[in-house]
């Protein structure tokens, strides 16, 4: 099979287009024909080698995949060849809390992801998908797509009449926005692009604001909600928008933190979040079950994910390209089988 690797080195020009065995399942284990990948910003990181760089290598990268079941190991029954699956993300959470490991049994890093004509999943990290998405659809939903829902309904107890602050337009926030407008939330959501916001407007976005022509969008949220602030924050920024979004949220509200795209290293304003009784939480994914309540969501809503680009599997290198550019609106898909 065809697979794209990060080989002895990590980089951008180290992602390599290479030869491997087609790998066989084991017991418990199913082995799919990959059809579509998606792009997660984890995925940049850990191809640069910022986000582990102690990472064994060879590595093929990318969490996200969608694929027809063409065998099954010994054992199998929660799925049969024939089936659309995706993978879920962490391997071994199957429900609850994530085990203690988790973070050693997730696709892309440390174990082979979805840049690849076939992958190996375990049975129990393998889940049906929706039969009204196309692939491209489908590949998004592991990660972002679980990552958005986590915060909103598993952890953040979404209620219709609750208001929802998004900040930019990336997998994780327009899936939010999807899943906020399908549960009869407001939503308030932040980009530098107008275009991207007028895009926003036609997804059901019920306010929008230009954090650039707007620096301090934090004080306008608040105005927007008659001083009393947002029920959640998907805080995808980091460092340099957690200040904002603390300032942004209601007495008793909550902070989903996600991104770091603007940094790691944020003072703790300690005071603001225990005197405003601020719930703040942070969203690793989540669990097969998660993942089944959303798929069930999804599925009954017809919900279409939001794809942007999609790259011929040759050409992964350019999405790659495309995700660091950071222009894109929603999801990037890498089309793997033809």
């Amino acid at each position: 099979m065809r697979a794209f690797e990060i080989q002895q080195t990590f980089g951008l020009d180290a992602l390599t287009l290479c030869e491997r065995p087609d790998p066989a399942p084991g017991p418990g284990e199913v082995m799919i024909r990959v059809l579509a990948a998606s792009l997660n910003y984890r995925d940049l990181l850990m191809v640069q080698g910022h986000y582990n760089p102690k990472q064994p290598l060879p590595l093929i990268p990318l969490s996200d995949g969608v694929g027809i079941v063409e065998s099954v190991g010994p054992g199998v029954s929660r799925v049969k060849v024939g089936d659309r699956v995706a993978g879920v993300f962490a391997q071994t959470w199957i429900a609850g809390d994530p085990p203690a490991d988790v973070r050693s049994f997730t696709l892309g890093g440390p174990i082979d992801g979805m840049l690849a004509e076939k992958a190996v999943l375990t049975e129990m990290g393998a889940i049906m998908v929706p039969e009204h998405l196309t692939d491209e659809q489908a590949a998004t939903l592991p990660c972002a797509g679980v990552t958005a829902w986590s915060a909103l309904v598993e952890l953040g107890a979404l209620r219709a009449g609750d208001t929802v602050l998004l900040q930019g337009t990336g997998g994780v926030s327009i899936f939010a926005l999807q899943f906020a407008k399908l549960a009869g939330a407001r939503t308030i959501i932040t980009s530098s692009s107008d275009e991207k916001l007028e895009r926003c407007r036609r997804l059901g976005a019920d306010e929008t604001i230009n954090y650039v022509a707007t620096p301090d969008w934090d004080g306008v949220v608040r105005d927007m909600t008659e001083g009393r602030g947002v029920d959640h924050v998907v805080e995808v920024g980091g460092a340099g928008t957690f200040g904002r979004s603390l300032r942004a949220v209601r007495i008793g509200g909550r902070i989903s933190v996600i991104g770091i795209l603007s940094g790691v290293q944020a003072p703790a304003e300690l005071t603001a979040i225990l005197m405003r009784r601020v719930a703040v939480q942070g969203i690793f994914v989540g669990s097969r079950a998660t993942f089944e309540a959303m798929i069930r969501a999804v599925d009954h809503g017809k919900l279409a994910p939001v794809v942007d680009q999609v790259f011929p599997f040759e050409d992964a290198r350019s999405a790659f390209d495309a995700m660091r550019s950071a222009k894109h609106f929603g999801k990037i898909v890498i089309r793997v089988a033809s």
